[in-house]
């Protein structure tokens, strides 16, 4: 145990008590063309909060922040110093669902960083029990909507790839890796990276249900808005990616697919002299969407008839670019 921090009812009771008040302050999920704190979002890109947990109350308040916002530096530090030193994991679930809803105000985001914050809870993520590497990869998803945490949490992404890979299909844990992966993705800095999971996150695009289709394509769609991603995505075999384009599919999952095709039609176009040299497979993206794939056009001429406006006018885009 670390020297100077005690396991008292003090410190149990301020994980139970900052969690009372957050039913009406949930963050909501911000979607492109929206500002992130700290970071530039091109418009094409997406990046999340997890929202806010509640805890079960402990019986005594003392004189301890009754929500989230209240904290200040040094009730951020004792639960830092507390995470490091404890192993119950009862106790981290607590502390990390604690920083990761404190994490949700900008502010405290600098300070759980200068507090060498970011660190311990990134060794949570090796930890063996699951739920506390599902809270810690939440804390670290509203941590890295900052910039300069992102440059501390960049050491991460291949362990969270793997995570993401090793996590059973649909789980929470395979989620909060994705949602980290999302936020991680927002700028072009961190793409190659993530480079060696692309043909995982297809996978995971055929075989998860809605929940993980959708959250692989917010990691697709932002990789897809940087053109130096397009040989690499367009290599990979997806052979399901062309039976997400129906009229029945869940409009959340459909409208992102097309943004991914959309974005990847773009870079097509502005860079088709180098692109049209590589070679890619009969089972590759690129020859599902720009070779003679008749399935493809007749896919986008049924959504042409799709009740949904936004759906319709991604597909317009996608036939003029053509």
């Amino acid at each position: 145990m670390q020297r100077g921090v005690l396991l008292t009812d003090q410190n149990l009771t301020m994980l139970g008590t900052v969690q009372m008040q957050h039913k009406k302050m949930v963050p909501q999920c911000l979607q492109p063309n929206e500002e992130m704190v700290g970071l530039h979002m091109k418009s094409s890109q997406i990046a999340i909060h997890v929202p806010l947990e509640e805890q079960s109350p402990h019986a005594s308040y003392g004189d301890l922040p009754k929500s989230t916002d209240s904290l200040d530096a040094n009730h951020l530090q004792k639960l830092i110093q507390l995470l490091e030193s404890t192993d119950d994991p009862l106790i981290q679930e607590q502390i990390l669902v604690t920083l990761s809803n404190s994490a949700a105000f900008s502010v405290n985001q600098d300070i759980i960083r200068n507090l060498d914050g970011l660190s311990v809870i990134g060794k949570m993520v090796s930890d063996s029990i699951p739920k506390v590497k599902e809270k810690a990869l939440n804390a670290l998803n509203n941590l890295s909507m900052n910039v300069k945490n992102q440059e501390e949490l960049k050491e991460y992404i291949v362990h969270v790839c793997r995570e993401i890979e090793s996590s059973p299909l649909d789980s929470e844990l395979q989620l909060a890796g994705l949602r980290l992966l999302t936020n991680m993705s927002v700028t072009n800095n961190y793409h190659p990276m993530m480079t060696r999971s692309i043909p995982y996150f297809f996978h995971l695009l055929s075989e998860g249900n809605e929940r993980t289709q959708i959250q692989v394509l917010k990691v697709l769609v932002n990789l897809s808005a940087n053109p130096a991603m397009t040989r690499h995505l367009l290599s990979s075999q997806a052979p399901s990616l062309l039976s997400l384009f129906d009229n029945f599919i869940n409009k959340d999952v459909l409208l992102r697919a097309l943004v991914f095709v959309t974005n990847l039609n773009k870079n097509m176009k502005n860079a088709r002299g180098a692109t049209i040299q590589d070679q890619y497979n009969e089972d590759s993206i690129f020859s599902t969407l720009f070779g003679d794939s008749t399935q493809y056009a007749q896919k986008l001429a049924s959504l042409l008839h799709h009740p949904d406006t936004e759906v319709k006018e991604q597909v317009v885009k996608i036939i003029t670019q053509q």
